[in-house]
């Protein structure tokens, strides 16, 4: 489920186990070794014969799992904990090897499904949890109307604890179509058998599990049946199933099934009055049940066995929810669309799931859970680490622990210390969700742990990689389902890259939901921002758009990945192609290596299968073909991509192209037939009439935009100006005003500017000065710097040639910036600003249009508004390759102000290491942030916290750290010297 996976290597003694392992098996086994005395053979063999008499004959699969193997010893795998009383004394779990009797018996002559229950309830041993309560929120009518709102509201109170309880107002009382006496009475389902005996006491499972055997199987997206889960908003009976702890019971009506819970609850929590008189029957309390539990959870005398109708699909069995205009009448009709009702929960507008065509069951479509006292959901977190929500539609309470999403890691790291031997055999016992532990001993291990009492009519929320499990009270019925807000977007990118490293098959595939948000964000944008079309769906994309968006976070942290990738295969020189738009629209595509999902790329091999992929870290390993035959399919380009970056950053220029380029959305198609147009004078731009307002459209709408030279193309898109800090959108007064813009002359400013990429390239980094004049918080500027950089010609705007920039030193203890036209030095640009020199150019390339358009030259670029150009970009400034070059100039650090500026500024290299032989030059001293986060992203999450422990520890391991980065530094050093 998401979590961080570190394999224990497998002990090497050799281990006998049942054909069912432990915790869901329906009778107790026992193995017979070759030298066990023959006395205790006989007294075995007689036990099992009368076990096995009691099992009903028509239930055949359950007696041959009785069939005894020689040399197995069965004994071995009942077991019972010892004193868990003080957890903190103790390492792991003990293991009591003592046989137990059965306190349950499925089965009579009535038929399997009736029971007698001997177990008996202890009070006086009971182990209740010492807990925190989860908060309650009570939302008042006008709060509830608006579902992710509402939770978005209570998301910072409510994600400390992992967990929380959401009672809906009085009034909301939806129809539970599931009580109609034809249902009751008549719809069967299939429940599964718990052992909760064996829940987190049991052996070791060796030998019963392949390594990686849950990679071999398959399933459907569309469908998620055969997960290898089992929980309370997850999972699923499969054939595989039968391998990780999940034995099929009998079928139910709900009518049966109450009765069978309730008959259950009424045997086991009987009383003795005193020995001569009989037992009779007590309600337990909820804290007795919770104490009852956890005995026999961690100190169990009897085996206690269980059923639970979990994972039942909705789209067979039905929904707990009206999803049918036939099933609600009157008022009732509210909760048919109610944002409350889970078969409407996951494609709410606001939740990124929307964009999964496909109905998953479980994530999209609802399961029921339908559970008698004590049946179990293991400690699990959601899949992809979404949020899930789950209603109770009737019967006694369900008790839930959660554990909130930042103490995962702790939560998993105190589960293998105290169950080593089966996290040694199986390291993702974790996923396979047959596994309690104590509240109390993760309490004693310094993990939080919550309790929440989920009622009748009441939801329960969990949180991104929110550890939860928990246990029925008694005869209930529950209904989940996942959502995904846009806030579960960098948990979501976190959980893939896990999912990757412990080749763990997805569910939904991410980037799908990525893009799509994206798309549709720029689509709301290029509405508002052109045709200001404000309706409510497009505003909602306000908040999560712009440079601090969450939506904008999300694709760059996606992205990253994938150019490092990109970069990296380049090199290989093999060819890249478009990949089809219906390329996983029918099939399901994952590597074939460690099943990533492929929606925005992946490596195909010309000679192997056609439908074999892989994704791009695993281009060379996914078959034995040479590289030569290897080819790689990508959704959009780099480039494509750094457009739909800066369109999320509000950059009208971008929100424009991707608009055109990608969805295909022009202006003159979209302005609405009310509004009065007014066609310019020829080959001049269109003027749009919306009240006071006015649109101009440039040429860069049709034929007469500037030829993009192909050489300055790059994987990035660079940017040229941000225009969108002045107004997109010329507002008049009055109707003189469109009327002096119909009569002008000349060539208007643009509003939408298509973009050159700028490509610039370093002539000569030049020395570094001291003084604080030749420096400032965001560049160093060393004299005799000079860069080339291609832009629009001032001396024929139609066209574009080379510009040098230079920084000089002028006598003033200061730089002088310099632009001047490659082949023509009369043509000067001087200024004591980068910033300004360059906009001097501007300036000279618009006066050089309006001089040509009088003289009548048509295909004229637009003129180029204030801000279009970027000064210290177009000098190379904003180059990683430049910034990183002219910062290992100054490795003394002469440049006072540009490097306290620097959120990782430190002292030199030199001082640190205290080793005057190593040359450290050349190297790159980085201090930008955006560099630091970007290495760090190419960690995994196991090496992250490893560098974060020994940064946090002594000086002398942070000395140790710099000295091996400066020992790689020279050797890539000196590699690249030999190299040229």
């Amino acid at each position: 489920m998401g979590t961080q996976l570190i394999r224990h290597p497998l002990k090497e003694e050799s281990l006998n186990i049942p054909s069912i392992p432990p915790g869901f098996e329906s009778f107790t086994p026992f193995r017979i070794d070759d030298n066990t005395p023959a006395s205790t053979i006989g007294s075995a063999l007689q036990t099992a014969k009368k076990e096995q008499e009691i099992v009903h004959h028509e239930d055949k699969k359950v007696k041959r799992s009785l069939r005894r193997k020689p040399g197995i010893n069965y004994a071995n795998f009942d077991c019972s904990s010892g004193d868990e009383s003080n957890s903190k004394t103790f390492n792991h779990i003990h293991i009591d090897q003592t046989s137990r009797s059965r306190g349950v018996t499925r089965g009579c002559e009535k038929g399997s499904n009736c029971q007698k229950v001997t177990a008996k309830w202890h009070p006086e041993e009971a182990r209740v949890p010492n807990l925190s309560e989860a908060p309650v929120f009570y939302p008042n009518e006008k709060e509830f109307e608006n579902t992710l709102e509402y939770i978005a509201s209570i998301r910072d109170k409510a994600e400390v604890y992992g967990i929380c309880r959401i009672v809906p107002p009085s009034s909301w009382k939806p129809p539970c179509p599931l009580k109609e006496k034809t249902v009751w009475e008549t719809s069967m389902f299939s429940t599964r058998i718990q052992r909760v005996d064996k829940l987190q006491n049991r052996d070791s499972l060796k030998k019963s599990f392949k390594p990686n055997h849950h990679k071999k199987k398959r399933r459907r997206r569309s469908t998620k049946v055969g997960v290898d889960q089992d929980h309370e908003t997850r999972g699923s009976l499969s054939p595989m199933a039968y391998d990780f702890g999940f034995e099929p019971g009998p079928s139910f009506t709900l009518d049966g099934f109450k009765k069978y819970a309730d008959d259950f609850k009424t045997q086991y929590f009987r009383k003795n009055v005193d020995e001569s008189h009989t037992k009779r029957s007590c309600e337990p309390s909820i804290e007795n049940i919770e104490g009852e539990y956890w005995r026999v959870v961690e100190k169990p005398t009897e085996d206690v066995e269980v059923l639970y109708g979990a994972d039942l699909e909705t789209g067979t069995f039905g929904s707990g929810f009206p999803n049918m205009p036939s099933q609600v009448e009157g008022v009732d009709e509210k909760y048919l669309k109610s944002g409350w009702n889970l078969n409407n929960f996951p494609k709410l507008p606001g939740s990124v799931l929307s964009y999964e065509t496909s109905d998953i069951s479980g994530v999209l479509v609802p399961w029921l859970y339908i559970g008698m006292c004590f049946s179990s959901f293991c400690w699990h977190v959601e899949d992809h680490h979404l949020y899930s929500i789950n209603y109770m539609h009737w019967g006694d309470p369900k008790i839930w622990y959660g554990v909130p999403g930042q103490d995962a890691i702790k939560l998993e790291e105190a589960m293998r210390k105290h169950l080593p031997d089966l996290f040694a055999q199986q390291p993702d016992l974790l996923h396979k969700l047959v596994t309690q532990l104590s509240p109390s001993i993760l309490k004693s291990e310094g993990v939080p742990v919550y309790r929440c009492i989920q009622n009748p009519g009441e939801f329960v929320l969990t949180f991104p990689r929110s550890y939860h499990s928990g246990f029925n009270c008694g005869f209930n019925c529950a209904e989940a389902v996942n959502v995904a807000p846009f806030d579960w977007l960098l948990h979501g990118h976190n959980a893939i890259e896990l999912y990757r490293e412990q080749g763990r098959k997805t569910s939904i595939s991410h980037d799908k939901l990525l893009l799509g948000a994206a798309r549709d964000a720029v689509k709301a944008q290029w509405e508002m921002n052109l045709l200001r079309n404000n309706t409510p769906d497009n505003l909602k994309w306000k908040d999560v758009c712009g440079k601090d968006g969450i939506l904008l976070k999300a694709l760059k942290e996606r992205l990253e990945m994938e150019r490092v990738m990109r970069d990296y295969l380049c090199k290989t020189g093999q060819k890249a192609l478009k990949m089809e738009a219906t390329f996983d629209a029918t099939n399901e595509r994952e590597c074939s290596v460690c099943y990533f999902d492929l929606h925005l790329s992946a490596a195909g091999c010309h000679h192997c299968s056609p439908n074999k992929y892989s994704c791009l870290n695993h281009a060379k390993e996914f078959c034995g073909c040479s590289l030569n035959s290897k080819f790689f399919l990508f959704r959009y380009d780099m480039s494509d991509l750094g457009i739909l970056v800066e369109a999320l950053e509000g950059k009208l220029s971008a929100i424009y192209r991707w608009a055109k380029l990608d969805l295909g959305l022009i202006l003159t198609n979209h302005v609405p037939k009310d509004l009065g147009m007014i066609k310019s004078p020829s080959k001049e731009p269109l003027v749009v009439k919306n009240s006071d307002d006015v649109i101009i459209l440039s040429d860069d709408e049709g034929e007469n935009s500037i030829k993009k030279d192909e050489s300055c193309k790059s994987d990035t898109l660079q940017s040229v100006g941000d225009i969108t800090r002045g107004s997109h959108q010329e507002t008049v007064s009055s109707q003189n005003n469109l009327e002096r813009c119909n009569r002008r002359k000349g060539p208007c400013i643009a509003k939408v500017v298509r973009r050159l990429n700028c490509n610039v390239e370093l002539l000569e980094f030049g020395i570094v000065q001291s003084g604080k004049l030749w420096c400032d918080n965001c560049a160093i500027y060393p004299k005799g710097f000079r860069s080339r950089v291609k832009h629009i010609n001032i001396l024929d705007p139609t066209n574009t040639c080379y510009y040098i920039s230079e920084i000089l030193d002028a006598g003033w203890d200061r730089p002088i910036f310099m632009v001047s036209l490659e082949n023509c030095v009369s043509e000067v640009f001087i200024h004591l600003s980068a910033v300004k020199c360059w906009d001097m150019v501007r300036e000279r390339i618009n006066q050089e249009i309006l001089k040509l358009h009088k003289l009548g030259r048509l295909k004229l670029p637009p003129l180029q508004p204030s801000g279009s150009l970027d000064g210290m970009e177009m000098f190379g400034f904003s180059s990683p390759f430049i910034l990183q070059g002219i910062q290992s100039k100054d490795r003394h650090r002469m440049c006072k102000e540009y490097w306290e500026s620097r959120p990782f500024h430190t002292q030199s290299h030199d001082d640190i290491s205290g080793n005057s032989s190593v040359n450290i030059e050349d190297q790159s001293n980085s201090g930008d942030d955006t560099i630091v986060s970007g290495l760090f992203k190419k960690a995994n999450l196991e090496e992250l916290n490893v560098f974060m422990s020994v940064l946090t520890k002594d000086d002398s391991n942070q000395n140790r750290v710099m000295r091996l980065l400066n020992e790689e530094i020279v050797k890539r050093l000196r590699r690249i010297k030999k190299g040229s």
